[in-house]
Protein backbone atom coordinates (compact mmCIF):
# COMPACT_ATOMS: atom_id res chain seq x y z
CA UNK A 1 0.00 0.00 0.00
CA UNK A 2 2.89 2.34 0.79
CA UNK A 3 4.31 1.78 -2.69
CA UNK A 4 0.96 2.61 -4.23
CA UNK A 5 0.72 5.82 -2.23
CA UNK A 6 4.28 6.75 -3.27
CA UNK A 7 3.36 6.20 -6.93
CA UNK A 8 0.38 8.49 -6.53
CA UNK A 9 2.55 11.09 -4.80
CA UNK A 10 5.13 10.92 -7.62
CA UNK A 11 2.42 11.49 -10.20
CA UNK A 12 1.05 14.41 -8.21
CA UNK A 13 4.49 16.05 -8.17
CA UNK A 14 5.00 15.69 -11.90
CA UNK A 15 1.50 17.07 -12.40
CA UNK A 16 2.76 20.32 -10.90
CA UNK A 17 4.82 20.87 -14.06
CA UNK A 18 1.99 20.05 -16.44
CA UNK A 19 -0.22 22.91 -17.65
CA UNK A 20 -3.60 22.60 -16.05
CA UNK A 21 -6.14 21.66 -18.67
CA UNK A 22 -9.68 21.18 -17.50
CA UNK A 23 -11.05 18.23 -19.40
CA UNK A 24 -13.54 15.59 -18.36
CA UNK A 25 -12.58 12.04 -17.57
CA UNK A 26 -13.41 10.03 -20.67
CA UNK A 27 -11.95 6.61 -19.84
CA UNK A 28 -14.68 5.34 -17.54
CA UNK A 29 -14.54 1.56 -17.18
CA UNK A 30 -11.35 1.11 -19.19
CA UNK A 31 -8.74 -1.20 -17.63
CA UNK A 32 -5.86 0.42 -15.75
CA UNK A 33 -2.61 0.03 -17.69
CA UNK A 34 -0.85 -1.05 -14.51
CA UNK A 35 -3.24 -3.43 -12.72
CA UNK A 36 -6.17 -3.83 -15.18
CA UNK A 37 -8.73 -2.66 -12.62
CA UNK A 38 -11.65 -0.70 -14.19
CA UNK A 39 -11.03 3.04 -14.02
CA UNK A 40 -13.42 5.32 -12.12
CA UNK A 41 -11.34 8.51 -12.42
CA UNK A 42 -7.98 9.88 -13.44
CA UNK A 43 -6.30 7.86 -10.64
CA UNK A 44 -6.80 4.12 -10.31
CA UNK A 45 -8.57 3.26 -7.05
CA UNK A 46 -6.60 -0.01 -6.84
CA UNK A 47 -2.96 0.91 -7.46
CA UNK A 48 -3.03 4.71 -7.50
CA UNK A 49 -1.47 5.13 -10.97
CA UNK A 50 -2.43 8.15 -13.02
CA UNK A 51 -4.60 7.15 -15.96
CA UNK A 52 -2.95 9.72 -18.20
CA UNK A 53 -0.96 8.58 -21.23
CA UNK A 54 2.31 9.39 -19.37
CA UNK A 55 3.80 11.09 -22.42
CA UNK A 56 6.34 13.52 -20.97
CA UNK A 57 8.40 16.47 -22.13
CA UNK A 58 12.15 16.65 -21.53
CA UNK A 59 11.50 18.82 -18.44
CA UNK A 60 9.18 16.18 -17.05
CA UNK A 61 11.73 13.43 -17.66
CA UNK A 62 14.49 15.42 -15.93
CA UNK A 63 12.27 16.12 -12.94
CA UNK A 64 11.17 12.48 -12.69
CA UNK A 65 14.81 11.37 -12.71
CA UNK A 66 15.65 13.78 -9.87
CA UNK A 67 12.52 12.87 -7.94
CA UNK A 68 13.11 9.17 -8.37
CA UNK A 69 16.69 9.47 -7.12
CA UNK A 70 16.14 11.77 -4.16
CA UNK A 71 12.40 11.18 -3.68
CA UNK A 72 11.73 14.83 -2.94
CA UNK A 73 8.42 15.25 -1.21
CA UNK A 74 6.91 16.95 1.81
CA UNK A 75 8.66 14.59 4.21
CA UNK A 76 11.99 16.21 3.41
CA UNK A 77 10.81 19.46 5.03
CA UNK A 78 10.02 17.52 8.21
CA UNK A 79 13.13 15.36 8.30
CA UNK A 80 16.00 17.77 7.63
CA UNK A 81 15.18 20.40 10.31
CA UNK A 82 14.91 17.63 12.90
CA UNK A 83 18.14 16.02 11.70
CA UNK A 84 20.07 19.27 12.06
CA UNK A 85 18.51 20.83 15.16
CA UNK A 86 16.46 18.18 17.02
CA UNK A 87 18.09 14.85 16.20
CA UNK A 88 16.79 13.24 19.37
CA UNK A 89 13.19 13.74 18.24
CA UNK A 90 13.99 12.23 14.84
CA UNK A 91 15.74 9.23 16.40
CA UNK A 92 12.83 8.65 18.78
CA UNK A 93 10.33 8.83 15.91
CA UNK A 94 12.25 6.19 13.96
CA UNK A 95 12.73 3.87 16.94
CA UNK A 96 9.08 4.13 17.99
CA UNK A 97 7.80 3.40 14.50
CA UNK A 98 6.74 6.87 13.32
CA UNK A 99 8.48 6.37 9.98
CA UNK A 100 5.93 7.35 7.32
CA UNK A 101 6.16 11.04 8.22
CA UNK A 102 9.92 11.11 7.50
CA UNK A 103 12.20 10.28 4.59
CA UNK A 104 13.43 6.67 4.93
CA UNK A 105 16.73 6.88 6.86
CA UNK A 106 18.82 4.71 4.54
CA UNK A 107 17.70 6.72 1.52
CA UNK A 108 18.79 9.90 3.31
CA UNK A 109 22.13 8.25 4.11
CA UNK A 110 22.81 7.24 0.51
CA UNK A 111 21.89 10.65 -0.87
CA UNK A 112 24.00 12.40 1.80
CA UNK A 113 26.96 10.15 0.97
CA UNK A 114 26.53 10.87 -2.74
CA UNK A 115 26.44 14.62 -2.11
CA UNK A 116 29.51 14.35 0.13
CA UNK A 117 31.49 12.54 -2.57
CA UNK A 118 30.46 15.12 -5.17
CA UNK A 119 31.37 17.99 -2.83
CA UNK A 120 34.77 16.47 -2.01
CA UNK A 121 35.61 16.04 -5.70
CA UNK A 122 34.43 19.61 -6.32
CA UNK A 123 36.66 20.95 -3.53
CA UNK A 124 39.72 19.07 -4.79
CA UNK A 125 39.19 20.20 -8.38
CA UNK A 126 38.71 23.78 -7.20
CA UNK A 127 41.93 23.64 -5.20
CA UNK A 128 43.84 22.26 -8.18
CA UNK A 129 42.33 24.91 -10.46
CA UNK A 130 43.30 27.64 -7.98
CA UNK A 131 46.91 26.42 -7.88
CA UNK A 132 47.06 26.27 -11.69
CA UNK A 133 45.70 29.81 -11.94
CA UNK A 134 48.32 31.05 -9.49
CA UNK A 135 51.09 29.36 -11.50
CA UNK A 136 49.85 30.89 -14.76
CA UNK A 137 49.63 34.33 -13.17
CA UNK A 138 53.16 34.03 -11.81
CA UNK A 139 54.41 32.72 -15.17
CA UNK A 140 52.90 35.77 -16.86
CA UNK A 141 54.76 37.99 -14.40
CA UNK A 142 58.04 36.15 -15.00
CA UNK A 143 57.64 36.57 -18.76
CA UNK A 144 58.51 40.28 -18.44
CA UNK A 145 61.87 41.76 -17.32
CA UNK A 146 60.10 43.93 -14.75
CA UNK A 147 58.32 40.91 -13.31
CA UNK A 148 61.53 38.88 -13.07
CA UNK A 149 63.28 41.79 -11.35
CA UNK A 150 60.45 42.08 -8.84
CA UNK A 151 60.49 38.34 -8.09
CA UNK A 152 64.28 38.36 -7.80
CA UNK A 153 64.12 41.25 -5.34
CA UNK A 154 61.60 39.29 -3.26
CA UNK A 155 63.98 36.33 -3.18
CA UNK A 156 66.83 38.63 -2.12
CA UNK A 157 64.73 40.20 0.62
CA UNK A 158 63.68 36.81 1.96
CA UNK A 159 67.25 35.52 1.84
CA UNK A 160 68.51 38.61 3.66
CA UNK A 161 65.86 38.23 6.36
CA UNK A 162 66.67 34.55 6.84
CA UNK A 163 70.40 35.32 6.99
CA UNK A 164 70.02 38.08 9.57
CA UNK A 165 67.69 36.00 11.72
CA UNK A 166 70.04 33.01 11.52
CA UNK A 167 73.13 35.04 12.42
CA UNK A 168 71.31 36.71 15.32
CA UNK A 169 70.17 33.35 16.67
CA UNK A 170 73.67 31.89 16.34
CA UNK A 171 75.19 34.88 18.13
CA UNK A 172 72.67 34.58 20.94
CA UNK A 173 73.33 30.86 21.30
CA UNK A 174 77.09 31.42 21.28
CA UNK A 175 76.86 34.11 23.95
CA UNK A 176 74.71 31.86 26.12
CA UNK A 177 77.10 28.92 25.73
CA UNK A 178 80.15 31.05 26.54
CA UNK A 179 78.60 31.99 29.87
CA UNK A 180 78.72 28.37 30.98
CA UNK A 181 81.67 28.01 33.37
CA UNK A 182 82.59 24.51 32.21
CA UNK A 183 82.07 25.18 28.51
CA UNK A 184 84.82 24.57 25.94
CA UNK A 185 85.19 28.05 24.47
CA UNK A 186 87.39 26.93 21.60
CA UNK A 187 84.87 24.29 20.52
CA UNK A 188 82.00 26.74 20.91
CA UNK A 189 83.73 29.36 18.75
CA UNK A 190 84.66 26.76 16.13
CA UNK A 191 81.09 25.47 15.91
CA UNK A 192 79.84 29.05 15.71
CA UNK A 193 82.17 29.89 12.82
CA UNK A 194 81.13 26.75 10.90
CA UNK A 195 77.45 27.57 11.33
CA UNK A 196 78.04 31.17 10.27
CA UNK A 197 79.82 29.98 7.12
CA UNK A 198 76.90 27.71 6.33
CA UNK A 199 74.35 30.49 6.78
CA UNK A 200 76.37 32.83 4.58
CA UNK A 201 76.78 30.10 1.95
CA UNK A 202 73.01 29.61 1.88
CA UNK A 203 72.57 33.36 1.48
CA UNK A 204 75.07 33.42 -1.39
CA UNK A 205 73.24 30.53 -3.07
CA UNK A 206 69.95 32.43 -2.74
CA UNK A 207 71.56 35.52 -4.27
CA UNK A 208 72.81 33.41 -7.17
CA UNK A 209 69.35 31.93 -7.65
CA UNK A 210 67.79 35.40 -7.65
CA UNK A 211 70.29 36.64 -10.23
CA UNK A 212 69.67 33.58 -12.43
CA UNK A 213 65.93 34.18 -12.23
CA UNK A 214 66.33 37.85 -13.13
CA UNK A 215 68.39 37.02 -16.24
CA UNK A 216 66.32 34.02 -17.40
CA UNK A 217 63.80 34.99 -20.12
CA UNK A 218 62.29 31.48 -20.04
CA UNK A 219 61.56 31.54 -16.31
CA UNK A 220 57.80 31.59 -16.90
CA UNK A 221 57.88 28.55 -19.19
CA UNK A 222 60.10 26.67 -16.75
CA UNK A 223 57.68 27.44 -13.92
CA UNK A 224 54.79 25.88 -15.82
CA UNK A 225 56.90 22.81 -16.68
CA UNK A 226 58.24 22.49 -13.14
CA UNK A 227 55.18 20.66 -11.82
CA UNK A 228 55.67 17.64 -14.08
CA UNK A 229 59.42 17.69 -13.44
CA UNK A 230 58.89 17.82 -9.70
CA UNK A 231 56.47 14.91 -9.84
CA UNK A 232 58.92 12.83 -11.87
CA UNK A 233 61.82 13.58 -9.51
CA UNK A 234 59.70 12.80 -6.45
CA UNK A 235 58.61 9.50 -8.00
CA UNK A 236 62.21 8.51 -8.74
CA UNK A 237 63.21 9.42 -5.19
CA UNK A 238 60.47 7.18 -3.82
CA UNK A 239 61.47 4.30 -6.11
CA UNK A 240 65.07 4.43 -4.84
CA UNK A 241 64.10 4.65 -1.17
CA UNK A 242 65.36 1.52 0.68
CA UNK A 243 62.48 0.42 2.92
CA UNK A 244 64.70 -2.31 4.39
CA UNK A 245 67.64 0.04 4.94
CA UNK A 246 68.90 1.66 8.11
CA UNK A 247 66.91 4.48 9.73
CA UNK A 248 69.59 6.92 8.60
CA UNK A 249 69.21 5.87 4.95
CA UNK A 250 65.43 6.13 5.09
CA UNK A 251 65.66 9.53 6.78
CA UNK A 252 68.11 10.76 4.14
CA UNK A 253 65.77 9.73 1.32
CA UNK A 254 62.80 11.28 3.12
CA UNK A 255 64.69 14.56 3.42
CA UNK A 256 65.61 14.32 -0.24
CA UNK A 257 61.95 13.79 -1.11
CA UNK A 258 61.01 16.87 0.91
CA UNK A 259 63.56 18.95 -0.96
CA UNK A 260 62.40 17.77 -4.39
CA UNK A 261 61.48 20.72 -6.52
CA UNK A 262 64.54 22.78 -5.67
CA UNK A 263 67.22 23.66 -8.17
CA UNK A 264 69.93 21.59 -6.50
CA UNK A 265 68.22 18.20 -6.34
CA UNK A 266 69.95 15.41 -8.23
CA UNK A 267 68.15 12.07 -8.25
CA UNK A 268 70.09 8.95 -9.15
CA UNK A 269 67.69 6.17 -10.05
CA UNK A 270 68.58 2.59 -9.18
CA UNK A 271 66.86 -0.62 -10.13
CA UNK A 272 64.53 -1.39 -7.22
CA UNK A 273 64.89 -4.75 -5.55
CA UNK A 274 61.95 -7.12 -5.73
CA UNK A 275 62.08 -9.42 -2.72
CA UNK A 276 59.42 -10.85 -0.46
CA UNK A 277 60.04 -9.12 2.86
CA UNK A 278 56.68 -8.63 4.56
CA UNK A 279 53.05 -9.67 4.62
CA UNK A 280 52.39 -7.08 1.92
CA UNK A 281 53.95 -9.45 -0.58
CA UNK A 282 57.01 -7.51 -1.74
CA UNK A 283 59.18 -4.58 -0.86
CA UNK A 284 58.28 -2.52 -3.89
CA UNK A 285 54.45 -2.54 -4.08
CA UNK A 286 54.15 0.41 -1.73
CA UNK A 287 57.00 2.35 -3.33
CA UNK A 288 55.72 1.75 -6.84
CA UNK A 289 52.17 2.72 -5.91
CA UNK A 290 53.34 5.88 -4.16
CA UNK A 291 55.58 6.77 -7.10
CA UNK A 292 52.68 6.35 -9.54
CA UNK A 293 50.47 8.48 -7.29
CA UNK A 294 53.09 11.24 -7.31
CA UNK A 295 53.46 11.04 -11.08
CA UNK A 296 49.73 11.00 -11.76
CA UNK A 297 47.78 12.30 -8.74
CA UNK A 298 44.63 12.81 -10.82
CA UNK A 299 44.34 9.09 -11.54
CA UNK A 300 45.08 8.28 -7.91
CA UNK A 301 42.19 10.53 -6.83
CA UNK A 302 39.87 8.82 -9.32
CA UNK A 303 40.75 5.40 -7.90
CA UNK A 304 40.41 6.64 -4.33
CA UNK A 305 36.98 8.19 -4.88
CA UNK A 306 35.91 5.04 -6.68
CA UNK A 307 36.40 3.10 -3.45
CA UNK A 308 35.57 5.86 -0.95
CA UNK A 309 31.81 5.36 -0.96
CA UNK A 310 32.24 1.61 -0.41
CA UNK A 311 34.39 2.10 2.67
CA UNK A 312 32.14 4.91 3.92
CA UNK A 313 29.28 2.42 4.16
CA UNK A 314 31.39 0.46 6.67
CA UNK A 315 31.04 3.36 9.09
CA UNK A 316 27.36 2.50 9.42
CA UNK A 317 27.77 -0.86 11.24
CA UNK A 318 30.74 0.48 13.22
CA UNK A 319 28.74 3.36 14.69
CA UNK A 320 25.71 1.11 15.11
CA UNK A 321 27.79 -1.39 17.12
CA UNK A 322 29.30 1.41 19.22
CA UNK A 323 25.77 2.56 20.09
CA UNK A 324 24.83 -1.03 20.93
CA UNK A 325 27.88 -1.22 23.19
CA UNK A 326 27.06 1.88 25.25
CA UNK A 327 23.39 0.84 25.49
CA UNK A 328 23.99 -2.86 26.06
CA UNK A 329 21.83 -2.70 29.21
CA UNK A 330 18.84 -1.31 27.28
CA UNK A 331 17.18 -4.51 26.13
CA UNK A 332 14.30 -2.67 24.47
CA UNK A 333 16.64 -1.41 21.74
CA UNK A 334 17.77 -3.77 19.01
CA UNK A 335 20.62 -3.56 16.51
CA UNK A 336 18.10 -2.34 13.95
CA UNK A 337 17.30 0.68 16.16
CA UNK A 338 20.97 1.50 16.61
CA UNK A 339 21.54 1.29 12.85
CA UNK A 340 18.66 3.71 12.26
CA UNK A 341 20.28 6.20 14.63
CA UNK A 342 23.67 5.62 12.99
CA UNK A 343 22.23 6.45 9.56
CA UNK A 344 20.93 9.77 10.92
CA UNK A 345 24.28 10.63 12.51
CA UNK A 346 26.21 9.83 9.33
CA UNK A 347 23.69 11.66 7.15
CA UNK A 348 24.15 14.74 9.32
CA UNK A 349 27.95 14.49 9.10
CA UNK A 350 28.01 13.93 5.34
CA UNK A 351 25.57 16.76 4.61
CA UNK A 352 27.23 19.33 6.87
CA UNK A 353 30.71 18.50 5.55
CA UNK A 354 29.42 18.66 1.97
CA UNK A 355 28.04 22.14 2.68
CA UNK A 356 31.42 23.24 4.03
CA UNK A 357 33.21 22.00 0.91
CA UNK A 358 31.09 24.07 -1.47
CA UNK A 359 31.07 27.28 0.58
CA UNK A 360 33.16 30.25 -0.58
CA UNK A 361 36.74 30.20 0.69
CA UNK A 362 36.29 32.92 3.38
CA UNK A 363 33.47 30.90 4.98
CA UNK A 364 35.07 27.45 4.83
CA UNK A 365 37.27 27.68 7.93
CA UNK A 366 34.58 29.27 10.17
CA UNK A 367 32.09 26.64 9.03
CA UNK A 368 34.36 23.72 9.93
CA UNK A 369 35.22 25.35 13.27
CA UNK A 370 31.50 25.51 14.02
CA UNK A 371 31.12 21.94 12.78
CA UNK A 372 33.83 20.72 15.16
CA UNK A 373 31.52 21.68 18.06
CA UNK A 374 28.19 21.07 16.33
CA UNK A 375 28.83 17.42 15.46
CA UNK A 376 29.41 16.15 19.04
CA UNK A 377 26.54 18.34 20.24
CA UNK A 378 24.31 16.72 17.62
CA UNK A 379 25.41 13.30 18.88
CA UNK A 380 24.68 14.35 22.47
CA UNK A 381 21.21 15.56 21.49
CA UNK A 382 20.57 12.25 19.73
CA UNK A 383 21.50 10.15 22.76
CA UNK A 384 19.72 12.47 25.17
CA UNK A 385 16.47 12.73 23.21
CA UNK A 386 16.38 9.45 21.32
CA UNK A 387 17.47 7.07 24.07
CA UNK A 388 16.33 9.16 27.03
CA UNK A 389 19.76 9.21 28.70
CA UNK A 390 20.49 11.52 31.59
CA UNK A 391 22.72 14.53 30.95
CA UNK A 392 25.73 12.89 32.58
CA UNK A 393 25.09 9.56 30.91
CA UNK A 394 24.63 11.19 27.51
CA UNK A 395 27.90 13.13 27.90
CA UNK A 396 29.83 9.98 28.85
CA UNK A 397 28.32 7.90 26.05
CA UNK A 398 28.83 10.73 23.56
CA UNK A 399 32.53 10.72 24.42
CA UNK A 400 32.80 6.95 23.90
CA UNK A 401 30.88 6.91 20.60
CA UNK A 402 32.74 10.00 19.37
CA UNK A 403 36.19 8.52 20.07
CA UNK A 404 35.25 5.20 18.46
CA UNK A 405 33.79 6.95 15.41
CA UNK A 406 36.84 9.18 14.89
CA UNK A 407 39.17 6.21 15.31
CA UNK A 408 37.15 4.16 12.82
CA UNK A 409 37.14 7.05 10.33
CA UNK A 410 40.91 7.56 10.56
CA UNK A 411 41.51 3.81 10.24
CA UNK A 412 39.23 3.46 7.21
CA UNK A 413 40.77 6.55 5.59
CA UNK A 414 44.27 5.13 6.07
CA UNK A 415 43.19 1.80 4.61
CA UNK A 416 41.57 3.62 1.70
CA UNK A 417 44.77 5.53 0.91
CA UNK A 418 46.89 2.37 1.08
CA UNK A 419 44.43 0.26 -0.88
CA UNK A 420 44.19 2.92 -3.58
CA UNK A 421 47.99 2.81 -3.92
CA UNK A 422 47.78 -0.91 -4.63
CA UNK A 423 45.16 -0.37 -7.35
CA UNK A 424 46.96 2.15 -9.55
Amino acid sequence: MTGELEAAAADSITDAFRPRKKRPFDRQGEPCANCAAPLEGWYCYSCGQNADTHHRTILHLIWEAIEGMFHLDGRLARTLPLMFFRPGVLAKDYMEGRIARHVPPFRTFLVALLLFIFAAEHAIHNLKHHVEEQNHERAAVLATPQGRLSEANKLRADALRVRDEGLAELASTRASDLKEPDGDKAAINKAYEEQVRRVRAEYAAAETEALALQNNPKAGEELLARDATTRRKAAETVRTMPLDGTPEEIQAHAAKLGETGGASVNVTAREPKVQVRSFFGSETWFKEGLAKALENPEYYMVVMFGWAHRLAVLLLPIIGLSLALVYVNRRQYFIYDHLLVATNLLSFSFLTNAIGMVLPSPLTVPWFVILAFWTPINLFQTLRGGYGSTVGGAVFKTLIVWVMSVFAFVLLLSLLLLFSLSQI
